[in-house]
């Protein structure tokens, strides 16, 4: 008897340090709108594979989906969600109470249709207030057990925005999760940005669209990267600052730095190359903005076919 417990205390011994030794694994998910759902049909496959993932980064709708995953929905209950979801009018914010009036303003809101149009209350740019956004995702990560904030989350998960003047990277891994998918996913120009520690944020495609670098300061040794790119940007050169004298008087040097030398460009291309297993499925960019539910299925399916092209690769790694 002694024999035997000595035997399974050395075996024990034995596995502990290889299993303290297994690479971390990091999921990187890209920002592409509605691209977003192939995201899901790709989780899918990983989660067939067996492998356990330790750290998510995200940017955009790659902000929504690795939220609810670091939250402990599963990829088929995502694929359902995907699918079910009243995307247009989350987005949209629109108001079903009044969908069926064409005019009608309210609290400083006016609304066209139901789809507010005008916010007298908060006048910043940007058409979309994406308050329902907020609201949903806090309602879908509350249902999974009281996951709103970022330190409860089954998974250590972090996103990627973009302050609004200087075009300077904001990644965000503390507080309130639904705020920071807000932030993370506020496309300039259509979505009002969000204030958050004294910033005003926007959609994180601006400058990091696909963070392998963010979960590698995570802790990640090996990365599995979702890119929902299509066509791949030329790089550019540097741009001299002396240029930039003017535009930093009006206190917008780094954005208009960022419209012209666009240096996330170069960050993509350095991200791409550190993934290790590198999936793009191939969706055309003029399906970013099918939020359909028919579009969203045709699209998951897309993802799982990208994912298991690296079936070999996954199963290797588990």
């Amino acid at each position: 008897m002694k024999h035997i417990a000595l035997t399974i205390l050395a075996t024990l011994l034995y596995i502990s340090p290889t299993c303290a030794q297994r690479p971390k694994v990091g999921l990187v998910l890209g920002g592409g709108g509605a691209k977003g759902a192939a995201e899901v049909g790709a989780l899918k496959v990983i989660e067939e594979s067996g492998i356990h993932i330790d750290y998510i980064a995200g940017t955009s709708i790659g902000a929504i989906v690795g939220a609810l995953y670091a939250a402990g929905y599963s990829a088929h209950q995502l694929d359902s969600m995907f699918c079910q979801q009243q995307w247009i009018a989350m987005l949209t914010d629109r108001n079903d109470e009044y969908s069926g009036e064409p005019y009608k303003t309210v609290k400083g809101v006016t609304y066209i249709f139901g789809f507010p149009v005008i916010d007298r209350q908060n006048p910043a740019f940007g058409v979309l207030r994406g308050g329902k956004v907020e609201q949903t995702i806090d309602s879908m990560l509350a249902y999974h057990g009281d996951q709103v904030e970022f330190e409860n989350l089954k998974i250590p998960f972090a996103c990627v925005a973009a302050e609004m003047k200087t075009a300077e990277e904001v990644v965000l891994s503390k507080g309130t999760v639904p705020q920071a998918i807000r932030a993370s996913m506020a496309i300039p120009g259509i979505f009002k940005p969000i204030r958050i520690n004294g910033r005003s944020l926007v959609d994180g495609g601006m400058v990091n669209n696909l963070p392998v670098d963010v979960v590698r300061r995570m802790g990640a040794d090996i990365v599995i990267a979702i890119d929902l790119q299509q066509e791949k940007p030329k790089k550019r050169k540097p741009i001299d600052r002396a240029l930039w004298g003017i535009a930093d008087t009006f206190g917008v040097g780094g954005l208009a730095e960022w419209i012209i030398a666009r240096p996330d460009i170069n960050k993509y291309y350095d991200n791409c190359a550190n993934a290790d297993i590198y999936i793009n499925p191939s969706i055309p960019d003029d399906d970013a903005s099918s939020f359909g539910n028919r579009s969203m299925a045709r699209m998951i399916v897309i993802g799982e076919q990208a994912a298991r092209q690296h079936w070999d690769e996954l199963v290797r790694l588990k």
